[in-house]
């Protein structure tokens, strides 16, 4: 990969589905939305909530196959909510492996490279629990620090400035964790990644998921065509809508990205609904797909994340965090000298880790959009909760564990913040564009 300029790091991402579009980037590969942050959670609560627990066994059989991010720590000994703030990492990558010829043609010519091409950090507060996901832009330029190759056992030299999507390739999983957590200065604990059949499958499992278009779209690259108003998206279809980059506001990455988060708030708000956590067999059909997936290497989890234990955990914690105080935003930045590829702003990014860290909600007042892409129309309410909700799991349902947490792992109960304790709102830079899930957003199509 051609060097690129150095940027400054911060002080603390059925019809044929081509893999290549006309971009104007020397290096057009087609995103995937890494709706794994929303995926996994269904994985999670599908593990919890199905009254036996008859999948728990095929759960357990993950492990197997996690790989190491260098944080994996020891299990609390119950079920229940997970203590303290949680830091997850969530990628799409564009591997040609094990994809059908007839979606994705161009992988016949295949050069066995695979980049996060989508790179989320999803982000789950101390109480009072809140959610925050990041989208790091594919062709921000950021350093790179030494990676590990997990095919060889030898290593990449550490480098100063490249496209963050070339990070995958370097080392795998681990080394966009690495890259995240240096750009960033937070500590991920859960990582996942997840290639484009992946992505199909865990669509097709969820029934499909509700988007708004502005009016008729018509993408010859990704052979996506949809009908102005409310469209229902599944499988193919749907991954051509996150993956749609001509066609909608100005062409660009950013906007993409805000369309990702118009799919996401809308699988958000039918997650929370009723109509998947409280329908047991839409629960054991993702827990089954997500555990296939793993095993057709469409899916790979952190070593962390395989314990359903730990899954269930993550899923009790955000089950019923509010619409508003679920926040997508986009990592800030500008475009470097040239255009084409973008820089970050990490000035307005500290903003943004620092409320964060600090365990205070967060505002946004920049536009729903950093590339026109979607535009905000309403505002959506969330249902009362009704009888068929989802019962917790039961303590019969405990898988066993030995192991105590550190001490330290349990705040006193004077200690845990209250939403009054955490203050007012921070309002983010203008430069951090974004959405809440109670927004109801459309995509514009491109002028």
């Amino acid at each position: 990969m051609s060097a690129q300029p150095e940027a400054k790091a911060s002080k603390f991402r059925r019809q044929p589905v081509a893999r290549h579009g006309v971009l104007s980037s020397p290096n057009p590969l087609v995103q995937v939305l890494t709706i794994l942050g929303a995926m996994l959670a269904v994985v999670v609560v599908s593990v919890g909530a199905v009254g036996a627990f008859y999948v728990w066994d095929a759960a357990r059989a993950l492990g197997d196959s996690g790989v190491s991010i260098g944080d994996d720590g020891e299990l609390p000994p119950h079920i229940g909510e997970i203590e303290g703030g949680v830091n997850m990492l969530v990628v799409g990558t564009d591997s040609c492996e094990g994809q059908d010829l007839k979606l994705f043609p161009r992988c016949a010519d295949d050069d066995g490279g695979e980049r996060n091409d989508v790179t989320m950090l999803v982000h789950i507060s101390d109480e009072p629990r809140r959610v925050t996901v990041v989208s790091f832009p594919r062709d921000m330029i950021v350093p790179i620090p030494s990676c590990e190759d997990p095919e060889t056992g030898g290593s990449y030299s550490a480098m100063s400035a490249q496209m963050i999507n070339a990070s995958y390739m370097y080392g795998g999983l681990g080394c966009t964790v690495s890259t995240v957590e240096e750009l960033t200065r937070i500590d991920i604990q859960f990582a996942a990644s997840i290639r484009w059949t992946g992505v199909i499958n865990m669509s097709d499992a969820i029934g499909g998921v509700d988007v708004c278009v502005s009016s008729d779209i018509s993408d010859r690259h990704t052979g996506l065509s949809l009908k102005a108003g409310e469209n229902t998206l599944v499988g193919a279809e749907a991954l051509q809508f996150l993956r749609i980059r001509h066609g909608i506001g100005d062409g660009s990455d950013l906007g993409r990205i805000s369309n990702q988060q118009q799919f996401m708030s809308s699988l958000v708000r039918k997650l929370q609904s009723g109509e998947v956590l409280s329908n047991y067999s839409t629960l054991l059909n993702l827990a089954n797909t997500a555990v296939r997936q793993v095993n057709e290497k469409q899916l790979v989890l952190s070593e962390s994340l395989t314990n359903p234990q730990r899954m269930v955990q993550i899923a009790m914690a955000v089950a019923d965090v509010p619409y508003e105080d679920i926040v997508f935003v986009q990592y800030p930045t500008v475009y470097a000298p040239g255009g084409g590829r973008v820089l970050p702003v990490t000035s307005a990014a500290d903003v943004l880790f620092t409320a964060l860290e600090e365990n205070k909600p967060i505002r946004v007042t920049g536009n729903a959009s950093g590339g026109n892409g979607v535009e905000v129309v309403g505002e959506a309410e969330k249902p009362t909760p009704t009888e068929t909700s989802t019962p917790a799991p039961t303590e019969s349902a405990e898988a066993p564990s030995s192991e105590a947490p550190d001490a330290g792992e349990t705040p006193d109960a004077e200690e845990t913040p209250t939403p009054t304790e955490t203050g007012e709102a921070v309002d983010l830079p203008s430069e951090i564009t974004g959405q809440s899930a109670n927004q109801v957003t459309c995509t514009v199509a491109e002028q």
